[in-house]
């Protein structure tokens, strides 16, 4: 069946569509102080959201990138606080050096403990990801709990993460979050408000892992 349409797309090749991408996003982006390692993290949020000032309101720990690159290339593992950053996260550059993207959010022993405890599944899965890993990448892109959490169990100890991306997105205690890890020194990246998601966070870890392939 053929489809009539007056639109003509100016490529269909996926590599130039992403090249063509990244070159408005350079030409569109403006001045900002971010090095090229970091711009190359924000560049990547960008494109997923088409958001530039989600882009400018990015917040990198002078140690994440390295810290990050160095965790994906010593096969550290990767947790993820939704099923959709697993879905969504280029898998293959992290499984190569030995490391997984685990998520623990719908595992029956973290439903039956927030039950018990009448709490979110996101804080239970954070306390599980820590008894079942040290160090670490942490991706958070979609419940501020998650983040509060790691946050607090960093605070006490009890957690040690190479690296974290807190990324949240929402109305409550998602800035909040994001403040509170801005604090805390440990390699981070995160942003300034309400926005965020786990594209974004995707985003950010893949080109972390792509970084790794680099280095």
């Amino acid at each position: 069946m053929d489809f009539l349409t007056d639109f003509k797309p100016l490529t269909v090749q996926p590599q130039e569509i992403e090249g063509m991408s990244f070159q408005m996003i350079d030409e569109e982006f403006g001045e900002h102080s971010f090095t090229d390692d970091q711009y190359k993290v924000v560049q990547r949020v960008v494109h997923a959201s088409a958001d530039f000032e989600l882009g400018h309101s990015m917040l990198i720990h002078e140690k994440a990138i390295k810290a990050g690159i160095e965790a994906i290339r010593n096969g550290e593992k990767v947790y993820a606080d939704v099923q959709m950053i697993v879905s969504g996260v280029s898998k293959g550059r992290i499984e190569k050096h030995g490391g997984s993207v685990n998520v623990y959010i719908s595992d029956p022993d973290v439903m039956e403990e927030a039950k018990r405890l009448n709490t979110t599944r996101a804080i239970i899965s954070v306390r599980k990801a820590i008894q079942q890993f040290e160090g670490g990448i942490f991706a958070i892109g979609n419940a501020p709990t998650a983040l509060l959490e790691l946050i607090r169990l960093i605070k006490e100890g009890y957690a040690k993460p190479s690296l974290v991306i807190g990324l949240p997105v929402g109305f409550v205690s998602a800035p909040e979050s994001k403040e509170e890890l801005a604090k805390l020194d440990v390699p981070f990246i995160t942003n300034v408000g309400r926005k965020g998601g786990s594209t974004v966070t995707v985003a950010a870890l893949n080109a972390i892992s792509l970084l790794a392939e680099k280095a």
